[in-house]
């Protein structure tokens, strides 16, 4: 199977999949709070809730660069399978959860479990997708990422209609099925070789993790990557925990009501801007070298007037529209970060690389979170919002005058 023409895309339809879990099981928790705190006290402030948020990106940050150190040493079908069935198991024992640390214990966990998701599910899909296909295959998985999101903006809805602790339950429980069905269909592609005939010790495995931290700590384009990699994190990771908090508050709905609103707003616009991003990233790289790069500066520019919308707006069509204008921006942004990394670093350092820049950019993500959470609980949430387009505009800059790529797949470092 793994030789036949159509595998590469059946790759990316199973890793969709995963990719909609890992968003979807991390994104509820986010708009189920009514329904817990009803049976956990202490998630009413918005302090403690923001804590809970962050808890999760801090270890998922840190734990970034590890997985993908991993994932360019070893079989990246083991690590995908294993990071889905654990975090598919910790979401069916929140469902058990009774007080705010065993909540944050378990979200601890989740965190550790879904980073060694991302940068091996994604550098598979570029090994795979070698041609004109890159963008636009990372771009599917995208979609993924976007409808999990979507779908949890229904978690008020289905926690009322239920409850909580079965909404975790049942979510868990699809996952672990998942992994098992992955086992079975889904295949390794290393296009370079680990240890030419022999099994390396512990020393040179560790010796080789520092070689290829080494090649991309040494690269001033990578340090250009992480920057504009972490700096629209800032406003991503606001909009994806805070988002339904801000639709609430600014036009006095219902949560239950509220957050399908939200995340369905950002995450339908997001899924055609990952699209669009990645077919004319594809088709402008053909012609350009800094396609994809020119591709992406597009997007995040289109972010700005969004941020401007989700702070001072003040009717449901401002607010509804930057959420819109947001996602679209977003996507372009988020479907071009693997293929512009791969013009500057090899198979061999991709996962690796990209679990830098998760680190760099999910830390922007847990800062801001925690910083918003203490916004909202002194009315300032919105003005928040609006301040963070300055780091995207220094992005934009940067990325435009500094990247100047010499192929459009880089394969030796």
């Amino acid at each position: 199977m793994k030789e036949k023409s159509y595998y590469p895309w059946l790759v990316v339809f199973m890793l969709w999949f995963v990719a909609l879990l890992n968003y979807l099981d991390r994104q509820m928790l986010s708009t189920m709070k009514p329904s817990m705190m009803m049976d956990i006290g202490e998630l009413s402030s918005a302090e403690n809730f923001g804590r809970l948020m962050a808890v999760f990106l801090w270890i998922y940050a840190f734990m970034s660069p590890v997985s993908g150190i991993i994932a360019d040493r070893i079989n990246r079908k083991w690590l995908i399978v294993g990071s889905l069935f654990i975090w598919s198991g910790v979401t069916m024992a929140m469902g058990f959860a009774t007080t705010f640390n065993q909540l944050l214990v378990l979200r601890g966990i989740m965190g550790i479990s879904e980073a060694f998701y991302i940068p091996a599910g994604l550098s598979l899909i570029a090994d795979y997708h070698q041609g004109k296909t890159r963008s636009i295959a990372i771009g599917i998985h995208t979609t993924g990422i976007y409808l999990g999101q979507a779908f949890g903006g229904f978690g008020a809805a289905v926690a009322s209609h239920f409850s909580w602790q079965l909404t975790f339950h049942a979510l868990g429980l699809v996952g672990i099925v998942y992994a098992l069905v992955l086992i079975v269909f889904l295949k390794e592609k290393k296009t370079y070789t680990i240890t030419p005939g022999t099994k390396a010790s512990v020393v040179e495995e560790l010796s080789m993790a520092i070689k290829g931290l080494g090649v991309l700590l040494g690269n001033i384009a990578f340090w250009v990557l992480l920057f504009y990699f972490s700096a629209p994190s800032l406003p991503g990771w606001a909009a994806k925990n805070w988002l339904p908090t801000l639709f609430s508050e600014t036009l006095r709905m219902d949560m239950s009501q509220a957050g399908p609103l939200a995340t369905i707003t950002i995450a339908m616009s997001s899924f055609i801007g990952v699209l669009i991003g990645g077919l004319m990233s594809d088709r402008w790289v053909q012609k350009n070298l800094k396609g994809r790069i020119y591709t992406s500066a597009i997007g995040l520019a289109l972010t700005v007037p969004a941020l401007c919308l989700l702070g001072y707006g003040t009717g449901i069509g401002a607010i509804v529209s930057g959420g819109m204008l947001f996602g679209l921006g977003f996507g372009m942004f988020d479907t071009n970060n693997m293929p512009i990394l791969c013009q500057f670093v090899s198979p061999r350092y991709r996962a690796t690389g990209y679990g830098l820049m998760n680190l760099a950019g999910i830390s922007a993500g847990a800062f801001i979170t925690d910083l918003i959470g203490k916004s909202a609980d002194h009315g300032n949430m919105r003005e928040s919002f609006a301040w963070l387009t300055i780091v995207v505009a220094i992005a934009i800059v940067l990325q435009l005058v500094m990247l100047h790529p010499e192929t459009v797949n880089k394969t030796e470092d």
